[in-house]
């Protein structure tokens, strides 16, 4: 990497740290460190609940999807804005009317201390895992890409992020996440006006989304009922909203954010700042992703994006004939389809539609072939590492973006890029770390270990509970692998755990009958339903039931075991 990438890179990145350690360097209670002195406004609280959801997997993983699969994972937001008016409604006024510091102190008030434990230490196994992926994903991606040392990669980006979080707490995430959040949305913009100016010259934006329409990239709504199908407009407005009304509604990482507001009215403001803002921005980074493929229609890609395995097959000899003969046919591919694309463009242009139908089926037919031969590579990394008894990830969708923009962007364009996605990377984990901190000793340490200190001493152990977790994490991303897409990955984690946290808040909400030992029961029966419904599905290999699915499945027995468990327990219950 150039020395002004370095450059631009080491100065956004330190700049957004020495900011937010200078301005939280006055807190010194334990509340201002938890939650903030609850003096955010609604700007800061809105850019923060992004910046905690927008990792740096999204960055990275989103534009490989679009790629893959065009726009239609745009769909999986569409029930955000639903959960968000619902929380902003029915929750944030009972959060604030508590006084809490964080969400599972109301199971405790509600029920009993055994459910707000059980919420609590769900929460700290998902987001924990979580924050594993937050910081291995960009890491072994930069690491295969850049050729930087893995375990270091992984270790510094763990370390800064642990050491500003301790130092300041939940306000310097938050004052942090700011400035993060708009190096990201300028980077973005300034990489997908790059990308469209790479275009050949007869290539305006216009034919490109021409194009991507015509090859199947720019569909964003699916009204066909599938259950198998994770992204449609169903599963996005059915399932995705009970797994984001348990993320922002019950999960601290996001609880967190928003209660540092200095008023009701400037949280409510926030959260329906994200859910205006959320989809626009997401679609943003999805046609991004789309440019990126438009872009190598136009200039040759590599058969296979993540470059330590193409450097493994090329090293092996018994590997690297049939390596040359995918590269030879992927070429061959390449050369024909640039071709019919810059055909496909000019009759387009003349709106003639039977050539315009010819040329889209000559595309389409290209493409596929080009796909086989991707997956040629693909199986030759999956014998290869079988051979050589290696863990080696074939997917190579998440290395799409990474390798347009270490291969493709100017000097200086590479460096602010590095910075967007380790400022996503950071302010994710920042989040999460924080919030790990924040349960621990509230609903853990404070209610059942130590009950009676100081604020001195709770502050004391809040600093060494988030540079332990710090240290846990790294532990856990260092030895972590990651499995299908990134961003997959984590929904897929959070979906199942989040359906039985959210049972068990919509039961403590909606249902007043509900007691401690039914609801307590039941989230047990729910995570094990959730649990064997998954990994029975995964038995034949193939995916009948979309993991989105699990949210409300988890949600609904959670419920319906309480209503029934209390029906045999009886009303009068002492918890």
């Amino acid at each position: 990497m150039h020395w002004i990438d370095w450059t631009v890179m080491i100065t956004v990145l330190v700049g957004i740290i020495a900011y937010g350690m200078w301005k939280t360097r006055s807190v010194d209670n334990v509340k201002s460190y938890l939650m903030g002195d609850r003096e955010l406004g609604w700007w800061t609280i809105g850019l923060s609940v992004m910046a905690t959801q927008a990792s740096a997997i999204t960055f990275l993983s989103t534009p490989g999807q679009a790629y893959d699969d065009g726009m239609r994972f745009v769909q999986f937001y569409y029930g955000l804005p639903i959960a968000m008016a619902i929380i902003a409604i029915f929750v944030l006024p009972i959060y604030y009317k508590l006084n809490v510091y964080t969400a599972y102190e109301f199971l405790e008030q509600r029920f009993d201390l055994k459910t707000r434990t059980l919420a609590a230490m769900l929460f700290l196994f998902s987001r924990g895992m979580a924050a594993g992926f937050t910081i291995a994903a960009p890491s072994i991606v930069l690491a295969s890409i850049m050729g930087w040392n893995l375990q270091w990669t992984i270790i510094i980006t763990g370390a800064v992020v642990t050491i500003y979080t301790v130092f300041g707490g939940t306000k310097a995430v938050s004052v942090t996440q700011q400035q993060q959040m708009t190096v990201i949305l300028i980077g973005l913009a300034v990489t997908a006006f790059i990308i469209v100016a790479k275009f050949p010259s007869e290539v305006s934006l216009w034919d490109g989304v021409g194009v991507a329409r015509e090859m199947g990239k720019m569909d964003t709504l699916d009204t066909k009922w599938d259950l198998s199908n994770r992204y449609n407009i169903w599963s996005g407005l059915i399932a995705s909203t009970f797994l984001f009304l348990s993320y922002f509604g019950t999960d601290q990482s996001q609880v967190q954010r928003y209660l540092s507001g200095r008023s009701l009215k400037e949280s409510r403001m926030g959260l329906i700042f994200n859910g205006i803002i959320k989809i626009p921005m997401q679609w943003f980074v999805l046609f991004t992703g789309v440019m990126v493929f438009l872009f190598f229609q136009f200039t040759e890609s590599p058969v296979h994006y993540n470059k330590a395995n193409l450097l493994a097959l090329e090293s092996a000899p018994a590997y690297q004939p049939k390596l040359d003969d995918l590269k030879q046919q992927h070429k061959a591919i390449f050369e024909e389809k640039e071709a019919e694309v810059l055909h496909l463009v000019q009759v387009m242009k003349q709106d003639d539609a039977a050539a315009t139908a010819s040329s889209k089926e000559k595309v389409i037919a290209l493409n596929k072939q080009e796909i086989a031969v991707r997956g040629g590579v693909d199986t030759l990394v999956q014998q290869y590492a079988k051979e050589n008894n290696r863990v080696m990830e074939s997917n190579d969708k998440d290395y799409i973006f990474i390798t347009f923009v270490v291969n493709y962007l100017p000097k200086g364009m590479i460096g602010l890029l590095l910075a967007v996605i380790f400022c996503a990377a950071m302010s994710s984990f920042a989040s999460e770390l924080n919030a790990l901190a924040t349960t621990t000793v509230v609903d853990i340490y404070r209610r059942s270990m130590v009950k009676e200190a100081t604020d001195s001493h709770y502050l004391s152990i809040s600093k060494w509970m988030t540079l332990g977790w710090g240290a846990v994490v790294i532990f856990f991303a260092s030895i972590t692998l990651l499995f299908e897409n990134l961003i997959q990955a984590v929904n897929i984690v959070g979906s199942l755990l989040y359906g039985t946290i959210l049972g068990i808040f919509v039961a403590a909400f909606a249902m007043k009958w509900i007691r401690g030992t039914a609801v307590f029961i039941a989230a047990i029966i729910g995570e094990a339903v959730v649990l064997a419904t998954y990994f029975l599905d995964k038995m034949d290999g193939k995916e009948d039931l979309g993991f989105i699915w699990l949210n409300p499945i988890g949600c609904f027995v959670v419920m319906g075991a309480a209503a029934v468990l209390q029906a045999m327990l009886g009303r009068k219950e002492v918890n």
